[in-house]
């Protein structure tokens, strides 16, 4: 029988007790909190960190990872802003093209990756920079910022007053994500490719196809957070993504690792990686209420991303003892 003891804890109570606990402590010390303003707003703030976190998740799945998560988002972002401002698309329309770039610039970070055999990490560091590069060339760095009315109207509804259909969106990509990930054939040879390649290519996994359909993947979903952002402030800026518009490199990390994702591979956690956005954006929101610098909230980022790191030896070093089968 297998026994995590206290990280598999962690993992299933320890970290929403932990969401729960902040914002009792926010509830507390600052005025508004739990106001239905501010739980609009903050949904609307989290929603966005998970769907980045989750992006991120499927690549370290695959024991592999995506530097480029911000740059495509800012990327998709001006492109669903191109396509509704310059050529008139219908805005649902508009979206679904917007997700489908993302999903095609996944698959160019993926084809290098599998074509020239070099590490993810170099890839996806340079695409980074060529796609934000070329983005800022094409637009000259102007935004979009005459969007269609009913797209603008969608990013402002409240149902019941305080949730944002950011939040439905959100949710709607953890379901699909989590049954994924339990229930389908793709899921399934995602988690075999990140746990070992060799092996399962040996099994007869398409592992190459699989490392790419998973960068397709992580592109579209990165893609998404950026349209979510657009239809948060009603602009398509250049900077979103990244240092200028907020970067998204250190919670996509943070939140899957902090939700118990594997960072070597071969094990995540959607549900995790969800708990994970939620405690990042709870602590931005709750630090911005306390009037707190903004460099602080970098910092407790960074810091939530250190334990991180740590309970992710801890569970790598669990893992490894229960299949020679050592408990503890």
């Amino acid at each position: 029988m297998r026994k995590y003891s206290l990280i598999t804890l962690w993992d299933r109570v320890g970290l929403a007790s932990i969401v729960l606990t902040s914002w009792l402590i926010f509830a507390v010390f600052t005025e508004g909190f739990t106001s239905q303003f501010n739980i609009y707003s903050v949904g609307r703030l989290v929603s966005i960190l998970i769907v980045v976190g989750l992006s991120q998740m499927v690549v370290i799945g695959i024991a592999g990872m995506n530097l480029a998560v911000g740059a495509m988002g800012g990327v998709v972002a001006m492109f669903l802003g191109w396509l509704m401002e310059q050529w008139g698309i219908p805005w649902p329309l508009a979206i679904v093209l917007a997700v489908g770039f993302g999903g095609l610039l996944g698959a160019v970070n993926g084809i290098l990756i599998v074509k020239t055999r070099i590490s993810g990490f170099v890839i996806t560091l340079g695409t980074a920079g060529v796609f934000s590069g070329a983005m800022y060339i094409l637009t000259k760095v102007e935004a979009f910022r005459n969007l269609p009315q009913g797209f603008l109207d969608f990013g402002q509804v409240k149902i019941f007053g305080f949730i944002s259909p950011l939040v439905l969106m959100m949710l709607a990509v953890v379901v699909l994500l989590f049954i994924g990930y339990r229930s389908t054939t793709f899921g399934r040879q995602m988690l075999a490719v990140g746990a070992n390649a060799r092996a399962a290519r040996v099994s007869g996994v398409p592992v190459e196809r699989i490392v790419v359909l998973a960068h397709v993947l992580s592109g579209a979903l990165a893609g998404l957070a950026g349209i979510m952002l657009v239809l948060r402030i009603g602009s398509a800026i250049p900077s979103i993504g990244t240092a200028g518009g907020g970067d998204w490199l250190l919670p996509s990390f943070a939140a899957p690792a902090i939700g118990g994702t594997l960072l070597a591979g071969g094990s995540v956690s959607v549900v995790g990686t969800f708990f994970g956005g939620l405690l990042l954006g709870s602590i931005e929101n709750g630090l911005t209420l306390l009037d707190t610098p903004g460099f602080w909230v970098q910092l407790s980022t960074g810091l939530v991303l250190l334990i991180a790191v740590i309970l992710d030896r801890a569970r790598t070093v669990a893992v490894e003892r229960s299949r020679i089968g050592v408990t503890t």
